[in-house]
């Protein structure tokens, strides 16, 4: 049975379900203003305050599923119908403030914002500085850190709040890594969606043999469904009307050996190189460490290498991009790739197409996955580049000692980047990861559970491929481009 990690995302869910079913109907347009209505019948609401309200949020969550504001060029927007007005005010003294003698919070306040008022703690909010030294120094534990949810989560500081105490992303800051869709418990936060375009491309591929839709499919995939197999997912997505579906584990494993190859040629000149594949990391350090790009590789990623491998193959190919990630819907459409990869669609947004046409995987025969290697389909976890990377060292007795920095998420990713600024990194090649796991626990995956790593390993030990030279032996890639520049 499907199963839901959370209300945010089964609310999401029914959503993009009813934009997909009718989109395929071609009533979206007739049906769009009904919605709201569908999601949320009546006469009680499900979660909101009020019907209205919920059916005013259900609305804007429609917009989303229909490529939101196209005046935004960020691909994240806040709902602000959506958003609670969670408490600005960080730090907040609760029942548990015992006012004892020590006022060791007080002492402990570098700008003198806590005071004791009648044997209890007081904060001053127009002094402090949300420094937390009196919640370290409460022996009582009694000073909450309420910081909101999305500000928390957010690495690099791109959610600020406005007068009216709602959430906006700074979009000069934002590396549209996701964490704040994921980690807003009101589902405020929300990533805009092609699964109109898609649904309408298939349509039009139905009517016409200039047009060869191809799904290409992230790793990851391998943990997101636990009612259905591998096989059941491939003939799930090629009932959609796609022609065929490609690993983007193949590009991957196209990576590997041209990643390699440019490490080797960039440390003759350089002490490190970073990996180029995750967008977000890339963002990153584009914004962050300006000084530092250009020892980003200059390799396109799986996603662009796969697509550009299919497209050598078929001029008439049109690419969907199927994952984890929120941040490839705004690698597609970078000035230097844009029109590779022509579509990016979520897990989510595919299990929302599949029930819409009443597709149940798991009595579906088993279609075939064109095969990449094991090591191709580890870039789906954090370390599995550096892994890919060295194997091919081995392989080629390629005359380099490669010595990966690997890190699992941003904050890692920052202090691996000031110590290489420093130039005292101890090692020559950082792996950086935004998402803390790898793709697998991406913010727009169906669920974060414990087992996803041993689905993963599962999943990438079933190969029959033993590297990338195997998997990639069918195919003649010797003309693809694999340089972003």
């Amino acid at each position: 049975m499907r199963k839901f990690e959370n209300q945010v995302q089964l609310i999401k869910y029914e959503i993009l379900k009813e934009v997909s079913r009718f989109t395929y109907e071609g009533k979206l347009n007739q049906m769009v203003n009904e919605i709201p209505y569908i999601v949320d019948p009546g006469p009680e609401p499900r979660y909101r305050c009020c019907l209205y309200h919920e059916r005013a949020i259900t609305a804007d969550r429609v917009k989303m599923a229909m490529g939101g504001d196209k005046n935004n060029p960020n691909i994240i927007e806040v709902l602000d119908t959506a958003c609670d007005q969670c408490p600005v005010n960080r730090y907040v003294i609760t029942e548990t403030c015992r006012g004892c003698l020590a006022h060791r919070c007080e002492s402990a306040c570098p700008v003198n914002a806590i005071t004791i008022t009648d044997h209890r703690a007081v904060i001053d909010y127009s002094k402090c500085i949300e420094c937390g030294r009196c919640k370290n120094a409460c022996p009582y534990n009694a000073i909450a850190d309420v910081m909101r949810p999305c500000r928390r989560a957010c690495p690099t500081g791109a959610i600020e709040i406005n007068d009216n105490k709602k959430a906006v992303i700074n979009n000069d800051k934002c590396i549209q890594c996701g964490a704040c869709v994921y980690q807003c418990p009101f589902g405020a936060i929300q990533d805009k969606s092609q699964i109109v375009e898609v649904i309408n491309l298939l349509k039009e591929a139905e009517k016409s043999n200039e047009i060869h839709p191809y799904a290409i499919i992230a790793p990851a995939f391998a943990s997101q469904f636990e009612y259905a197999n591998l096989g059941q997912i491939i003939r799930g997505i090629k009932l959609l009307g796609f022609k065929d579906v490609i690993e983007v584990a193949l590009g991957a494993d196209m990576i590997s050996e041209h990643e390699t190859l440019e490490l080797v040629e960039h440390l003759k000149d350089h002490s490190f190189m970073t990996s180029s594949c995750c967008p977000a990391f890339v963002k990153y350090i584009e914004n962050e460490y300006p000084e530092v790009t250009e020892n980003i590789s200059n390799s396109v990623s799986p996603m662009i290498a796969t697509s550009k491998l299919i497209k050598s193959i078929d001029d008439k190919a049109v690419v969907v991009f199927i994952g984890p990630c929120v941040a490839k819907k705004a690698e597609k459409d970078l000035p230097k790739l844009s029109g590779i990869t022509d579509y990016v669609l979520t897990f989510e947004e595919l299990v929302a197409m599949i029930d819409s046409r009443g597709i149940k995987l798991e009595t579906l025969e088993e279609a075939s996955l064109n095969n990449a290697s094991y090591f191709g389909r580890m870039f789906a976890s954090t370390g599995g580049l550096s892994k890919s990377i060295t194997e091919v060292v081995k392989k080629k007795k390629l005359d380099i000692d490669v010595v990966p920095v690997i890190c699992d998420g941003i904050k890692e990713c920052d202090k691996a980047l000031k110590i290489a600024k420093m130039d005292r990194l101890k090692g020559n090649f950082i792996e950086g990861m935004a998402c803390v796991g790898g793709c697998i626990k991406g913010p727009v995956t169906m669920h974060h559970g414990t087992k996803d790593v041993k689905k993963l390993e599962n999943y990438c030990s079933s190969t029959i491929e033993k590297d990338s030279k195997e998997s990639l032996r069918i195919f003649d890639v010797t003309n693809i481009d694999l340089n972003k520049k």
